[in-house]
């Protein structure tokens, strides 16, 4: 029995080691980008996202999160924000929505090309039921069940 036991942890251990082993290498043209987009950026994490890379930083005093694809092609980058941050129109369509009794965990600010700007807004009616709604800077939901 104990070298069954013995056998499984060498096992998993293995595996774990050829999981971590195959992540892949952060492109040059991903960490250019980046680096020409935020030159004054601290503190850099990266994360394979596998459909995309994303970097976690402090830029001018605050926290960020941006995504590129594997060509280096910028996607969006994500602020947390207040509630109470939001612009009114979005603020309103939030109100207006089947959504405003439930309570709001978190909001995001992202910023996309073409100077466009989306906010994400978690939100939750019990711990079984929750949601993430999409905005557009006019105040239309455009998405309410998000998956990150």
């Amino acid at each position: 029995m104990k070298k069954i036991f013995l056998l499984a942890l060498v096992l998993s251990a293995g595996l774990t080691y050829t999981v971590n082993a195959q992540i892949r290498k952060l492109p040059a043209e991903v960490t250019n980008s980046f680096s020409e987009k935020y030159p004054d950026a601290k503190n850099v994490e990266w994360k394979d996202k596998l459909s995309n890379f994303s970097a976690g930083f402090e830029w001018k005093d605050e926290k960020y999160e941006a995504h590129f694809n594997k060509k280096g092609e910028w996607l969006s980058t994500d602020k947390e924000i207040d509630i109470n941050d939001l612009p009114a129109k979005v603020k309103d369509g939030f109100d207006k929505s089947k959504y405003s009794d439930w309570e709001t965990k978190n909001v995001y600010r992202i910023d996309m090309p073409d100077d466009k700007i989306n906010y994400r807004v978690h939100v939750s009616k019990s711990t079984i039921q929750k949601k993430i709604l999409l905005f557009n800077e006019k105040g239309k939901l455009l998405k309410d069940n998000l998956t990150l």
